[in-house]
Formats: structure tokens, sequence, C-alpha cells
């Protein structure tokens, strides 16, 4: 009983999560590469989702990953990102030039 009040409580924060974003997120799963110390580093990842303000990002260890960097997607294309949240294979970013 208490494990299903705990999964419906989980749920509800998660709903209310998503509720605060600026902006919605649409699901993604674009290759991504993480760059850092002035391009001198780079993780592979994978965006799992995305929007004008942020994105939700899988990686192998989020640990590895700094709080901040740049990600470059598959065109080219480089944001400046701030870690807001981790879990152990995915992180939460902001974009910092929007």
């Amino acid at each position: 009983m208490r494990l299903c009040a705990a999964r419906v409580m989980m749920a509800a924060d998660q709903e209310q999560g998503e509720n605060k974003r600026r902006a919605p997120r649409l699901r993604a799963l674009k290759a991504g590469r993480i760059v850092f110390h002035h391009g001198g580093s780079t993780i592979d990842c994978t965006i799992r989702n995305l929007s004008a303000t942020g994105a939700k990002i899988a990686l192998e260890q989020a640990l590895l990953a700094p709080d901040v960097f740049d990600l470059q997607f598959q065109d080219g294309t480089m944001r400046p990102c701030t870690v807001r949240w981790r879990k152990l294979t995915e992180i939460g970013v902001s974009f910092d030039d929007g």
C-alpha cells in the first residue's frame, strides 16, 4: 500500500515539475556532444527531449559532465548549458543563450 502511494506522489511531483517549465519539451532522439575545457574535452550523449529553453540528455555517467558546458548538435550548432538536475545516466540542462 505504501509503495503505491509513493508512486502516485512521485508521478504528481513529476507532473508539477513539467508544468513549471517555461517552454514545453518535445521528445527527441538525437546524437549530441558535451563540449568543455574550451573544446579540449568532449562526451558523447543522446538528447532525449528538447525545448527552446533546455533539454534532457542521456549519457553513460552523468557525474562526468561539468556543471557548465556547450551542447553540440549533429549539425554543428552549439548551445551553452547549465546543469539543473542529475540522475545516474541523465541530466537536465537549461540553455544559457536564450
